[in-house]
């Protein structure tokens, strides 16, 4: 190690802010942790690009996703937690206290390290798809369906969250287009059975989307069948991607047990992961539900695993 760099120990350090980060940085708080949360590159996390949220409780009214995270920041800082801006760059899980480097340049040690890092969504790449992401283009059919209620809408994907995702829209949607790359599906054969048995859901074979129509929201999308080469436009007024996504575990992956996708692996029940002291929540260790309450839920857990993890550390000093 640069003998240059800047060193700072805490007691507590959590990596990640989004819901499972600030509930974390809440509970270990009000523990009296002196909890020190870097934000990361998304301070807010998935939900910063959400627009309306209404299926978290307590706001009867709904609220925006990023309006909803500054609630969360605003909680965290009034319990006396230390909100930073910055980006964990490596860590060094070697030995304790444990080392976390911070924007390349500044290290801290920690007794106890909370990893809520999230995950980002796969998209396809299109120009259209970023322009459009919050008005009409989303990652999550469970989070924005329930806006286009009535309207026709199109989810690109081939695996049993793109088909658990269609089936979901099915029943809210007028017409629910499935776009499958190939001539087959990746899903399991009991999903692959209720979508095609789904009388308003149309699978594409063969198909890829060529561009996400509209000025200022979605209107259509034009699809491209590899196998004959044709090109058609359907209208529609959203566009949902379940290509999978991609846990922010990079940094972790020689420190930690991950699984085979890339997900935190924790003991089943906690936020315990494959090193004491180490602790993981949210979407970085959450493959199943991928839901703002679900990740706070989970921040919880691990602020409290934490919590009696330093004071059982400190009865054996």
């Amino acid at each position: 190690m640069e003998t240059n760099q800047q060193q700072e120990h805490v007691h507590l350090l959590i990596i990640g802010s989004g819901p499972a980060g600030y509930t974390a940085a809440i509970y270990a708080a009000r523990a009296n942790l002196k909890p020190v949360l870097y934000q990361g590159i998304q301070p807010g996390g998935q939900l910063t690009i959400t627009t309306e949220v209404e299926n978290y409780p307590g706001y009867p009214e709904g609220i925006q996703g990023p309006e909803m995270m500054v609630d969360f920041e605003k909680q965290a800082t009034r319990m006396g937690a230390d909100i930073r801006f910055g980006l964990a760059t490596s860590v060094d899980f070697s030995s304790q206290p444990y080392k976390i480097t911070i924007d390349e340049s500044k290290v801290m040690t920690a007794d106890a390290v909370i990893i809520a890092t999230g995950a980002s969504a796969k998209w396809l790449g299109l120009p259209s798809e970023q322009r459009l992401n919050g008005s009409g283009v989303s990652a999550c059919a469970v989070c924005d369906g329930f806006f286009f209620r009535g309207k026709d809408v199109v989810i690109v994907g081939a695996g049993d969250t793109a088909a658990e995702e269609a089936l979901y829209l099915s029943k809210m949607c007028t017409n629910v287009h499935m776009v499958v790359r190939r001539h087959e599906m990746r899903a399991s054969m009991i999903m692959q059975d209720r979508v095609l048995k789904t009388t308003n859901i149309m699978v594409h074979w063969n198909s890829e989307t060529l561009e996400v129509l509209g000025d200022k929201k979605v209107e259509a999308v034009k699809l491209l069948n590899n196998k004959t080469q044709v090109e058609t436009e359907i209208p529609v007024s959203a566009f949902f991607v379940a290509i999978g996504h991609q846990p922010n575990s990079d940094i972790f992956k020689d420190a930690l047990e991950l699984d085979e996708q890339g997900y935190i692996k924790t003991v089943p029940g906690s936020s315990r992961t494959s090193l004491e002291g180490v602790f993981a929540c949210g979407d970085v260790q959450d493959k199943i539900y991928r839901q703002a309450v679900t990740a706070a839920g989970s921040g919880c857990m691990a602020a409290l695993d934490a919590e009696r993890y330093l004071s059982a550390k400190e009865h054996q000093q």
